[in-house]
């Protein structure tokens, strides 16, 4: 089961649950992976740009290896999700979202407000 006060988030991939994590090493795999000289920089590239469709295997599959799933790209370019496109794009929100913190500007939340917020 995830934990989001580490970061974790769960999510549903060929009718199986997985936990994904982007730990310190995965941020560390992404910054390469996506030419970025920092964390900053890695953040920013979140931000300000349009992700392609391997830009979000990457940013899955180094959450599902975060959390401990020997896993490929290969591989998880063949996972499966219910919703399709969106679902992955969700995902990969959510995942960056638990990493990076509340980002209310992009209707991307970490956490769900409190009973008293909502």
């Amino acid at each position: 089961m995830a934990n989001r006060h580490r970061g974790e988030i769960s999510a549903e991939f060929s009718g199986k649950t997985y936990t994904l994590c982007l730990t310190l090493g995965a941020l560390a795999e992404l910054e390469d992976s996506f030419g970025a000289s920092d964390i900053s920089g890695l953040a920013e590239k979140f931000e300000n740009s349009k992700l392609s469709s391997r830009d979000i295997l990457k940013i899955i599959a180094c959450g599902l290896r975060g959390a401990g799933h020997d896993i490929t790209d290969e591989e998880v370019a063949s996972l499966k999700v219910y919703g399709g496109l969106q679902d992955y794009v969700r995902i990969a929100a959510r995942l960056l979202a638990a990493a990076f913190g509340e980002s209310q500007e992009h209707g991307i939340s970490a956490n769900p407000p409190s009973p008293q917020e909502a």
